[in-house]
Parts: C-alpha cells; structure tokens; sequence
C-alpha cells in the first residue's frame, strides 16, 4: 500500500528513514521517494513503520495515499511561504541594523544580531539539538549549527547571523526549486478525470469514477476527458489522445473502437460502455507507474546514497583534525585561526547538492518520458536505456502491422477452398492470434467455438481441435513434421507466410496469409542507427521466408525465424553473453503477451502497445503506449538527455566543493563561500536537475 509522507521536506532524512526501515524484517526492499513524499508499505506493518519514523524523526506522518495524493502533495501551500519571507525579511533587516549601529553599543549589538540569529537559526539549531538526542548527527543542521554557534564563540557574532540567513535564504529557494518541479510533474500528469456521466434509463447522472462498474454505459461530452476505458458504442469524434502518448494530431473514433481514459473528446457526444474498472483504467496505470518509478533507483542514486552516509562523518573528522592538529604541532598556530577553517569545513561538507538533485534529475527524466506516451518503471531502467547497444524486435505486431489478410487457399487431395477455410476457422475459434483471426474473418460463415471441440495449443506450432467429429491441425511446417503429416519439399520451401490445414491426418490445404510492414518501422529503425544502436535483429516464430522479406526491408543485421517462445529466451542470452562483458545492454521490444518471457529476459524490456494488456504492465521494463516502435528512440534521447544533467550535477557539487575545501584548509575561503559551497550549488543542481522535464525529445 502507498502512504504520503507528511511533513518530509529533507532529502537527507528521506535517506535516512529508508535506510532504517530496511533493517526491519519484511521491509528490506522499502524505498522513501522525496520527489513524491509516498513510501510502499505492506498495510500490517505500517504502525511498525510509522515507529521507527517517530524514532529517526518526529512529526513525519504516514497518511494512506488516496487516487491523486502526489497531485495534492503537490499544492502551494501560500501562507506558509508568505511566514518564511517575512521572518527572512525580519531578519536582514535587524543584521543591517546591527551592522550599522552595533558598534555604537555592545548591548545594542547584541540586541540586534541575537534576535536576528533566532529568528532564522532556530528551526535549526532545534532539529540538531532534537537529533543530537536521539544519536543522531553528521546531517546539515548539526553542520550548520555546530559551525555558525562556533563563529558566536570565537566573537564572529555578525558573521554567523549572516552565515545563518543566507543558508536560510538559500534552502528557501531551493524548497521553491523542488516544489516547482514537484508542481511541473504533477501538471505533467494532471490527466486523471473527476467525474463519469452515467447512463440510467433516460437520465444522466454524474458519479465518481469509482463508483462505475464495468459494463456500464457512460456519456462522454464534447471536450470532456475520457474517466474510463472502454468501447465506443454510438458517435464518431476526433480524440486528443496527447496526455496518453505525446500525439498532436486527433484520432478519429467510432463504434467498435477502444477509447482510453486521460484521452479527450472532440467535437461530438459518445455513448461508451466500460471495460475496465477505473484502478486498471489507463490513466491510474500511468500515474500509478510514474509515481512508483523512483523506488527503483540508478547507480548513481545507489552510489550517492551510499556516499553521503560515509562522507559527511569523514568530513567532520577531518573538521576536528585541522581544529586541533596545526595548533599543537606547528609553531605559531593560533586555535581561534584554525577552528575557524574546521568551521568552513564543516559547512562545506554537506552532500545535499547530490541527494536532492540526481534523485530529482531522474523523476524528471520519467515524467519528461510519460508525456511522450512512454512509461519507465524506474530510473535504472532509464539509464540501462542510455547504455544501449542492442536492440532486438519480435516481428509480428512490432514491425509489422500485426493485421493479417487470407489472400489465397490452396485446397489438396479433393478439398475444396471453402472447406479448408471452414476446418480451419472453426480450428482456431479460440486463438486470439492475428493470423487465427484473419482465417476466421475469411471464412464464408459465422465461426461458434464449440465446447467440445477438445481445442488444444500447440505451442510454436499451432492448434488441434475436433471439427464436425474430424480430426483438424492448423499451423506451420513444423506441426506437419511433428505430427507425421506427409507433405511434398516444395511447401517447406514455399515463399510467404503460410498455415497448413491437416484432416484426419491428410494434408488439406494451405492458406496464404499477409502482413504489412508498420508506416513509422523503416523510420524507427534509422532513428536508432544515428543514436549509435550498434546491432538490431529481429525474432520470430514465423518462417523463414516471410522474416527474411521483413529484415531485408528495413536493413537488420540480422534474424532468427521459426523460434519457440522458449528458443526466443535462449536466442536473447545468446546475445545478452555477448553484450554484457562489454558493459552494454540488450533491449528486447515486443507485444507484451507471447513475449512476455523474452520481454522478462532481456537488460530492458519493451512492450509495445501494452495499456490493454496486463501482461505488459508485469513483464516490460518499458511501455510504449502508442504501437509505434519510433517512440523507443525518444525514450533512448530523454535517458541520454538526463544522464548528461545527472552527471553534471555529480561533477558541479564535487568539484566546487573541493575546491573550497582545498581554499578553506589554507584560510582564503570564509564561511561566507562555504555556505555557497554548500546551499549555493545544491539550489543551482536542483535547477540544472528540473531541466530534464523540459526537454523537448525528438
């Protein structure tokens, strides 16, 4: 179950929280996001987990997330903004004040620069001395504190007011930067509808849409959002299907069509009965997916994590070393001189920079993704994308369009076109294979399944079923040679895609079947040639000819034909030995349902069109919303495209922070430069971090 963290406004402490929650039994895999401020707990151990909160920090609440609790954790809360600026405005005001007339008195001095100190220090030294308690330190209040109470002692008293307003000042605006970003993304995913217009007898009644049950009808006006998915029963409109899968142009949808809730109706009043119930819906899936993303982190985010936990302590360590060494080992070294420079070693020391910013970086990147259509489970998978070498297609549905036509029978041994149809339809009435369709679709009668057909798959080769008391197989060449079916050579070598038709364990027939190649698949496969994509194969279990016409097409390196589902999987760690002690990635795209297991074995697998299947939804890594294999390109841009910005906010915090830690041991740097070392490039990664959601992906 997701809770909301209420109250979490630190990066630092969301760390922290994981890393105790994870030392509870049941609760290992737990991860705090603050980009969204929920946390995925089992319902049981939530009164456990809310303990150890109150232990690490007191305040922080668990509250159940309801539909749409990111969006309003989001919201502005505008009076406690407006209380931060005036107490930041009190405060400067009475530091100019006692810079101008605190050399006048000592007691106005300390009259001025006191209250100023209180104003803006005191939530912090308040939640340093609350942690320092609980054994907690090493975090930035305890940093901040420790080192503006260390200028107060050595007779700094303006310097550490100061220190205290600009470090103040700057956590303002960087709260400000992440809430932006946190109000971008719930913008970005703004799509979920309030409310449903249910038919009943001749009235309309607007409900929840909740409250909807699947196989009622709903009316969708003009310029309303879609609440459900479901069939378009009466009314042709053109549908902006843009917050699903990133498309401006309309659609047109009729009767018969699937319509998907987050889409927009145009111009004309639909009548839509439901199939599916509103958690399933498509909109909940997409939200549900972006707001989960983060639980699975990047290396990087792992590497920081880890970091942070080892460098702030060091630091301190090495605070206390040039406070104390230099003045008992080297001549003439005064202590107020070197406690000074531990003091801006301190400030320095605090990795808030990384914490907030790659973890942010990353969200951005995937919510940036979801308004193309495209949803990534997770920022490892975002960066797995990024180190791409290899990507492999399934073919049918993929690349090509996955709608089949019966364009000839070829009726043997007596039978005639209509019979072999006829036997083989009512053979497939139950496979929802395109190929199965199509023969159904071509026969000249109705097609009833028959319960007592003794319908039977035959995985990778086709069906068996009893038709009008006769034996009937339907498939491929292999199925004729597995079952012993004689058959002249010619046919194994036939061109084209072709199910074979067996009676009673006579060849029948065969029935020639066609598919055409996607409009957008020679694009899609050009895109991923300039990114660099070193190799692109494609595999099928369909035969030899028809793979070969389809790779020759769009220019593969290569193709594996006729493959069993589980000849696919061994096909993928072939490639995926090759590609992995070379530190590259293999993706797999396909159709989220016979490719579930290949989709599963692959370094990231993509599922094509997967929304209405849940399938995909369990096995993809990746999810293409629209059946358009150029969308994996965009996805590849946007991850390269937040890697770039998650390494230069690695290299921006370190590099500045080193070289002030290299000024502050040698006296140049003061705490003034620390606290911008510090609060000053954590606000600049925060906005470098945001660029991700703007980024416009081609």
């Amino acid at each position: 179950m997701r809770y909301v963290l209420a109250g979490l406004d630190c990066a630092g402490c969301a760390a922290e929280i994981e890393r105790e929650l994870q030392k509870i039994a049941g609760l290992e895999n737990t991860t705090v996001s603050f980009t969204t401020r929920t946390i995925e707990l089992p319902s049981e151990l939530a009164a456990t987990a809310q303990a150890v909160i109150d232990r690490v920090h007191p305040g922080l609440i668990l509250v159940p997330a309801a539909d749409g609790a990111f969006q309003e954790m989001t919201v502005s809360h505008q009076e406690n903004e407006q209380r931060q600026v005036f107490i930041l405005a009190t405060s400067a005001v009475l530091l100019v004040l006692g810079w101008w007339l605190g050399s006048r008195s000592e007691l106005l001095r300390w009259g001025l620069f006191v209250p100023a100190y209180l104003l803006v220090g005191w939530p912090v030294l308040k939640q340093a001395g609350s942690n320092l308690i609980r054994g907690r330190v090493f975090d930035e209040n305890f940093l901040m504190a420790i080192a503006t109470l260390g200028a107060v002692a050595i007779g700094e008293l303006s310097e550490a007011v100061a220190v205290m307003l600009f470090y103040s000042v700057g956590e303002y605006f960087q709260d400000r930067a992440v809430n932006r970003s946190r109000r971008s993304i719930a913008a970005l995913l703004a799509i979920r509808p309030d409310y449903a217009n249910i038919k009943q007898g001749d009235k309309i009644q607007q409900v929840p849409p909740e409250a909807v049950a699947v196989g009622e009808e709903i009316i969708i006006k003009p310029g309303e959002r879609v609440p459900l998915d479901g069939v378009i029963l009466t009314g042709t409109s053109f549908v902006d299907t843009s917050a699903l899968t990133g498309e401006p142009v309309p659609k047109r949808l009729g009767p018969e069509d699937t319509i998907l809730a987050g889409m927009v109706n145009g111009d004309s009043l639909l009548t839509v009965r439901v199939t599916k119930p509103h958690h399933q819906s498509a909109v909940s899936r997409i939200l549900q997916l972006v707001e989960e993303a983060e639980t699975r982190k990047a290396p990087a985010e792992q590497f920081i994590t880890t970091f942070a936990r080892y460098y702030t302590p060091a630091m301190v360590a090495a605070a206390a070393a040039v406070a104390v060494l230099p003045p008992l080992f080297v001549s003439g070294a005064e202590f107020s001189t070197w406690f000074y420079r531990a003091l801006v070693l301190l400030v320095i020391s605090c990795p808030c920079a990384l914490v907030i910013s790659i973890p942010l970086g990353y969200f951005g990147g995937i919510g940036n993704a979801s308004r193309h259509g495209i949803l990534i489970k997770g920022s490892n998978f975002l960066n797995a994308l990024s180190n791409l070498h290899t990507v492999v297609f399934d073919k049918t549905g993929t690349l090509t369009e996955g709608i089949f036509a019966v364009t000839e029978v070829r009726p043997q041994h007596g039978f005639t076109n209509e019979e072999v149809l006829r036997y083989a339809a009512y053979a497939e009435a139950y496979s929802s294979h395109p190929i199965a369709e199509s023969i159904r679709r071509a026969c000249p009668e109705t097609v009833k399944p028959d319960p007592a057909a003794h319908y039977r798959d035959i995985p990778g080769h086709g069906v068996s079923a009893m038709v009008d008391g006769r034996t009937v197989l339907v498939g491929n060449d292999r199925l004729l040679h597995q079952q012993g079916i004689p058959h002249s050579s010619d046919i194994c070598q036939a061109q084209g895609t072709r199910v074979y038709v067996a009676i009673d364990g006579q060849l029948a027939g065969e029935i020639i079947v066609s598919d055409r190649l996607k409009a957008d698949a020679p694009a899609a496969i050009q895109k991923l040639r300039h990114l660099g994509i070193k190799k692109l194969f494609m595999l099928t279990g369909d035969e030899e000819s028809a793979a070969r016409q389809i790779a020759d097409q769009l220019g593969l390196d290569g193709y594996f034909a006729g493959l069993l589902p589980e000849e696919k999987v061994q096909q993928i760690e072939t490639l995926l030995a090759q590609s992995q002690p070379q530190g590259h990635a293999v993706a797999f795209v396909g159709d989220g349902v016979n490719d579930a297991p290949v989709i599963a074995r692959a370094d990231v697998g993509v599922a094509m069109g997967g929304l209405g299947s849940d399938a995909a939804i369990e096995a993809a890594d990746i999810v293409l919303i629209e059946d358009n294999p150029a969308k994996l390109a965009t996805a590849i841009n946007i991850a390269r495209y937040t890697r770039r910005v998650v390494k230069q906010n690695i290299a921006l915090a370190l590099i500045i922070k080193f070289f002030f830690l290299v000024l502050g041991v040698f006296g140049v740097a003061t705490i003034w430069e620390a606290v911008f070392a510090d609060v000053g490039v954590a606000l600049l990664a925060v906005l470098n971090a945001t660029r991700t959601l703007r980024y416009k992906a081609s």
